[in-house]
């Protein structure tokens, strides 16, 4: 059975949200030297590197990885792949952190894949005053993708879970993105 991507998106607040405890942020390379950093495996760094991969293509900063962000994503992925569905975690719960999610069936998909989800919905992307970012009129159209190039995020981290049939990816982002009334361009 072919994966499935579900287009669910989180949304920004044009309320400056209260920010988290400060999120460890360091590139890849950084990571990969640091002690007082667990080092992100090689799915976690082919993950930051498809979202950096298409943030230089936009112009838009490299983010940095965040284990702090990637194991608030692993308890959710895990939440989700225990109830076997797709459902976005409240703001409270992930403190004001974006959050993209991405299900597939169990196996079938690399992490290029996964965030090839996100990254598909470029075709339907257009730059302007967020929602108004689409040609289709629909900002959920694009709003994965919106995530990933967001300017101002400057970290990200992500973690899979499955289930007997499905995997599920659950990305976060700080600062959040797709937030009404900003330019993205």
């Amino acid at each position: 059975m072919a994966g499935v991507c579900a287009c669910l998106i989180a949304i920004g607040s044009s309320v400056a949200a209260k920010a988290p405890a400060p999120l460890p942020a360091t590139n890849a390379t950084a990571l990969l030297a640091s002690s007082a950093q667990p080092a992100p495996n090689g799915f976690a760094l082919r993950l930051l590197a498809d979202h950096n991969g298409e943030r230089g293509r936009k112009g838009a900063v490299p983010l940095t990885w965040s284990h702090q962000l990637a194991q608030e994503a692993q308890s959710w992925a895990d939440r989700l792949a225990h109830d076997d569905r797709m459902y976005h975690s409240d703001r409270a719960t992930r403190r004001g952190a974006g959050e993209n999610l991405w299900t597939g069936s169990i196996g079938y998909y690399n992490a290029d894949d996964m965030i090839g989800g996100f990254l598909a919905e470029r075709k339907y992307y257009k730059p302007g005053m967020f929602p108004q970012v689409s040609t289709t009129g629909k900002w959920e159209d694009v709003g994965h993708y919106t995530q990933v190039i967001w300017p101002t995020t400057q970290q990200v981290g992500c973690a899979v879970a499955h289930n007997r049939s499905h995997d599920f990816l659950v990305c976060r982002y700080w600062p959040a993105g797709n937030v009404f009334d900003h330019p993205i361009g």
